[in-house]
């Protein structure tokens, strides 16, 4: 019971949205077709799919245009100074030279840890974490 009650849902549900789906549709094969006839006459004037939809639905659809209600004016506020620049360690995505120093230990660590896994030179049960330990502060000095 409880699926028909659920197909029965969604057929009613999607026949109540079809309808206006239905006129947009139309919509969109008109100007489809319009599209490529000015594409197959090359009358398109360097407008792209999009562009031309827009201007043509512009023309289709003559929706109501209702006036937005008029605000009481109300005073300016005075303008903010512009802040001054950030430096750019402080923008998004820069780093500051310590970050940029414990990357390249990271990476040359990355490398010794490769390097000694190969050679079989990691001790039984050390897992990077300890070994990138170890090897940031014999690194750092």
């Amino acid at each position: 019971m409880t699926k028909w009650f659920a197909s029965a849902a969604v057929l009613a549900t999607g026949f109540w949205m079809a309808v206006p789906a239905h006129a947009a549709n139309d919509i969109m094969k008109e100007c489809g077709a319009k599209y490529q006839a000015a594409k197959a006459a090359n009358t398109l004037g360097g407008k792209n799919w999009a562009q031309f939809l827009a201007q043509c639905r512009g023309g289709q659809v003559a929706a109501p245009v209702v006036a937005a209600p008029v605000a009481a004016a109300r005073p300016v506020a005075a303008v903010k100074p512009v802040a001054a620049a950030k430096p750019a360690s402080h923008l998004p995505g820069a780093q500051s030279p310590a970050m940029v120093a414990m990357h390249d230990r990271q990476r040359k660590c990355g490398q010794q840890w490769s390097a000694d896994k190969a050679a079989g030179k990691i001790p039984a049960g050390q897992k990077w974490p300890q070994y990138w330990s170890a090897c940031n502060t014999r690194l750092k000095g």
